[in-house]
């Protein structure tokens, strides 16, 4: 994994559509249980080379009920975004992730965690890449039905602030979906696992 995980490092395949340039973040370990794919890192991830660390990291890390200790520990979470590197901002927001990521490096991370208990799909376009035609037509189609990708797949919307208006119109995420993810997370790590790890 260590070797796979330089490589992807060091990966620069996209580096001409890149604004900001490459600097890949994933965080995989061959022993991780809850494995996240989200979209692309944002300009601050960018900067600090920590994904979700930012307000979408504080609201997913919220939903999931855990503490940052337990979420950027590799033995218990994977993150394994569609883009490794930001792609920059368009007019309404950060650009999709590149799609040379998930088709060049996704398989190869995948085949070494072989302890990947439930892979939470954030957005729409993990959601249609690892669903495909099991999607439904909108996010918050695919996200209310989420029970039947259980238990492999449970789609999340992106945790982002900017989503605050989505979580109003969809009062039910907060009230029925969380709590479940909660009992998901927990019932998905051990006893041992959950504690608090020390660094």
């Amino acid at each position: 994994m260590k070797k796979l995980i330089d490589n992807i490092h060091n990966c620069n395949v996209c580096q001409e559509h890149l604004p900001h340039g490459c600097r890949p973040v994933l965080q995989v370990s061959t022993k991780s249980k809850i494995l996240i794919i989200g979209q692309a890192p944002g300009r601050k991830v960018h900067e600090t080379g920590v994904p979700f660390d930012d307000k979408s990291g504080d609201n997913l890390r919220s939903w999931l009920g855990v503490s940052r200790d337990r979420f950027y520990n590799p033995d218990l979470f994977a993150i394994m975004p569609m883009g490794f590197c930001y792609p920059g901002t368009g007019k309404s927001g950060d650009l999709p992730p590149r799609p040379e990521c998930a088709s060049e490096w996704h398989g190869k991370v995948l085949a070494k965690m072989k302890d990947i208990k439930l892979t939470l799909l954030v957005g729409q376009y993990a959601q249609n890449y690892y669903l495909q035609e099991k999607a439904k037509a909108t996010l918050t189609e695919t996200v209310r039905n989420f029970e039947k990708y259980l238990p492999d797949y449970l789609p999340l919307p992106h945790p982002s602030p900017r989503n605050n208006i989505w979580m109003k119109r969809n009062e039910w995420f907060a009230s029925e979906t969380l709590p479940l993810l909660k009992e998901l997370i927990l019932s998905n790590l051990s006893s041992e696992d959950t504690k608090t790890p020390n660094f």
